[in-house]
């Protein structure tokens, strides 16, 4: 499945495979990172939104960059979206980790959001184990704002996975 202009899951496996290839955390988010939940693919997506470990955010970029993606918008520290044309873009949002696995990610008003470490965990896309939110954490990212059919289909799918 590919949203027109988007990320398949082929490129995904691609951005996965550069982050880590420089020795980054990262975890998964948003549509992709409800798709690691459920194990598959569930719909099209637009992005990949990417959690990283911001020490490394300069190495993630750079990897990104070999290839082809560009910055397209520049909201750093908080985020940071690269485009490649007919492969989509990619959501980097930096997070600072401390020594006990909770981490805080800038606020675009100032401040920070804490996400405890209870909010990650592990999924898998295909055969792939991958590093993603938990169900309760992508719920709490698809609030306080206007929800999309695409968001309310992601809170559908959350919503059909076993209780834990």
């Amino acid at each position: 499945m590919k949203h027109e202009g988007g990320m398949d899951l082929e490129q995904l496996l691609t951005i996965v495979a550069a982050v880590r290839s420089v020795g980054c955390r990262y975890w998964l988010e948003g549509g992709w990172g409800i798709d690691a939940l459920v194990g598959r693919q569930t719909r099209a997506h637009r992005d990949v939104d990417l959690d990283i470990d911001s020490a490394f955010e300069h190495h993630v970029l750079t990897a990104l960059h070999g290839l082809g993606y560009a910055i397209e918008t520049d909201w750093r520290p908080t985020r940071v979206e690269l485009a490649a044309p007919g492969r989509g873009w990619v959501d980097v949002h930096p997070l600072t980790l401390d020594a006990q696995g909770n981490a805080r990610q800038a606020a675009l008003a100032g401040g920070w959001h804490e996400l405890p470490r209870s909010f990650f965990t592990m999924g898998s896309i295909g055969a792939l184990a991958v590093p993603c939110f938990t169900a309760e954490a992508q719920r709490f990212f698809h609030s306080g704002y206007e929800l999309r059919d695409v968001d309310r289909d992601d809170l559908a799918a959350l919503d059909r996975l076993p209780s834990p």
